[in-house]
């Protein structure tokens, strides 16, 4: 997969004097040094689009877990990410394609102090607005979301 530009939806043709949706979607290898070319691509995207710092931080810290748990626990060669703010600039939707079929749900018990994984999907789970998965439109696996609130 290869890095896009940004863009704005295709999906629908925009009407005379609406604002059409921003949207930003890249690809990367699954391979553990994803995860800090997505962080750093995803500040890169929201600096751009000047996001407010908190939604910025809280965006890299969810698109870094979901990269990392796509390339630990899925075997996908590759993933999809893609960023959404909303025409209203209220509401960032930030999206991670993976090659993996598998449902992802909420984690069942919390990760001991010794335990040095298993905390990224209560990260997700805590730092969200919203968040879940479904069947990827845009890959041959699943898609897993978040929301975040961009502009208060």
């Amino acid at each position: 997969m290869t890095l896009s530009t940004p863009s704005a939806s295709a999906s629908a043709p925009a009407l005379a004097g609406t604002v059409r949706r921003r949207e930003y979607w890249f690809g990367l290898p699954a391979l553990p040094a994803s995860a800090r070319s997505a962080r750093d691509t995803v500040r890169d995207r929201l600096r751009y689009w000047e996001l407010p710092g908190d939604t910025c931080c809280d965006a890299v810290l969810l698109v870094s877990e979901l990269t990392t748990n796509a390339v630990l626990h899925t075997g996908s060669a590759h993933v999809l990410c893609g960023l959404t703010l909303t025409s209203d600039e209220r509401r960032l939707r930030i999206e991670l394609h993976d090659e993996c079929s598998t449902p992802v749900h909420p984690p069942e018990h919390r990760a001991g102090p010794d335990e040095e994984s298993g905390r990224g999907l209560l990260l997700v789970q805590q730092l969200a607005d919203s968040w879940g998965s479904a069947r990827s439109t845009r890959a041959e696996g699943k898609v897993v979301w978040a929301e975040l609130t961009a502009h208060p």
